[in-house]
């Protein structure tokens, strides 16, 4: 299993959005190294789900359940989508703030990479994270 994180705006989809629907497709992604990103995910893979620009903090896991496939909202048939599950909401959000503070994150693409909306998560970022939500 691959551990990722997927930036969403709240203003556009949040994680209350995502838990009511269930099951969504993730599309509108137009950058070629989050597409890429997107490719590489497996089905039962976990991802954390970020809320970018104003609140910049993981809110919630969800897992993918559907592998990468045509994005109906790019007309030129470029790039792809991935359908997520939401899986529960983190205890305590985790800020951006308190990535970029704790000296073993500092090498994550959210904290290098600060635009890129979809991105891998390391082993060991994974459970960093997850102890820091209280899970």
């Amino acid at each position: 299993m691959k551990y990722w994180l997927i930036k969403s705006e709240p203003s556009t989809w949040s994680w209350d959005d995502h838990v009511k629907k269930g099951v969504e497709h993730w599309d509108g992604v137009r950058n070629y190294q989050a597409s890429n990103n997107m490719k590489a995910m497996r089905n039962g893979d976990l991802a954390f789900f970020y809320h970018s620009v104003k609140e910049t903090q993981i809110v919630g896991i969800v897992e993918v359940v559907k592998e990468y496939y045509p994005d109906h909202t790019d007309a030129k048939g470029r790039f792809g989508m991935v359908d997520f599950k939401a899986v529960k909401p983190v205890p305590h959000p985790v800020t951006l703030q308190d990535i970029k503070a704790h000296p073993d994150l500092q090498d994550m693409p959210l904290v290098k990479q600060s635009r890129l909306s979809v991105s891998p998560v390391g082993d060991r970022e994974w459970k960093i994270i997850c102890g820091m939500a209280g899970l």
